[in-house]
């Protein structure tokens, strides 16, 4: 009877071991997946070709390691980046500098700001027919962008070398009517600013935006015969949809942008074409 009994209790030990053992392994499974989840967060980001695809490109890597994965989609307008972050196709976009953003969510109604600036393409009188300003005839032609803010930057920079004077006070919003004196009587045509470099052979200058330049094979420091000063307002900015730039990926994509491995990129690549802004 004793060695029933004790056979009994021993049997019973094993199963309760067993089931212990049993009822543990969920509990193991189940800590190891949670540890090992990463939430991986997701950027998809609209840009200019150049410099602004080249600068995300370089930090892609750097911000995957921080769990943000990023998809760079590359636009050659003004107009659609904006308007498909505006609409939810895009996270941010990375392509124009805060006037122009300013004045397309006034335009359009859009919600979005600026959530950090990351450098300034100076803007330039270019020319494949002469080597100065002194040297344009009168009456010569001379393309500017066709977008009111970049068409009034374009016109700033002609007023601040003592090519035309503008009406006081129109600032960036500044149109050829605004002109109020033009001694070398100077004709102007307002062309898409992406085709702005291939009209250099039919005009005698053309006031063309950094990105597009730099795209041409132009330095403004080396090419152009009037340059855009320090001083400039139009930095390159980032933009997101409003209430957004909070977020956690947007702070790491901004700090990112405005490293100092970006930023000796910029100086060492670009020569003067492209300075930082932070």
């Amino acid at each position: 009877m004793k060695k029933i009994l004790s056979l009994t209790l021993v049997l019973v030990l094993a199963i309760s071991l067993l089931a212990g053992c049993k009822q543990e392994s969920p509990n193991v499974e189940n800590n190891t997946d949670t540890t090992n989840t990463t939430k991986i967060e997701k950027i998809k980001i609209g840009v200019s070709p150049e410099p602004h695809a080249k600068l995300v490109e370089l930090v892609v890597d750097d911000l995957k390691k921080e769990g943000v994965d990023v998809e760079v989609i590359v636009f050659t307008d003004y107009i659609t980046p904006n308007l498909a972050l505006d609409s939810g196709e895009l996270d941010a976009n990375f392509f124009q500098h805060e006037p122009y953003l300013l004045n397309h969510v006034a335009e359009e109604g859009l919600d979005l700001v600026s959530l950090g600036k990351v450098h300034v393409e100076p803007m330039a009188l270019y020319s494949n027919k002469y080597d100065s300003v002194d040297e344009m005839p009168d009456g010569a032609t001379i393309s500017i962008p066709n977008d009111t803010v970049n068409g009034g930057r374009a016109l700033l920079l002609l007023e601040a070398n003592g090519l035309i004077k503008l009406k006081e006070g129109v600032g960036v919003n500044a149109t050829e009517v605004d002109i109020v004196e033009n001694p070398k009587n100077l004709k102007f045509q307002a062309l898409e600013a992406a085709v702005l470099p291939i009209t250099l052979d039919d005009v005698d200058g053309a006031v063309i935006n950094g990105n597009y330049a730099i795209e041409a094979g132009l330095n403004p420091v080396k090419d152009g015969l009037l340059v855009e000063g320090g001083e400039s307002p139009y930095a390159n900015l980032v933009a997101v949809k409003a209430g957004q730039e909070n977020q956690e990926k947007f702070k790491k994509l901004l700090k990112a942008l405005q490293s100092e491995e970006v930023r000796k990129y910029i100086e060492e690549t670009y020569e003067g074409a492209v300075v930082p802004a932070f």
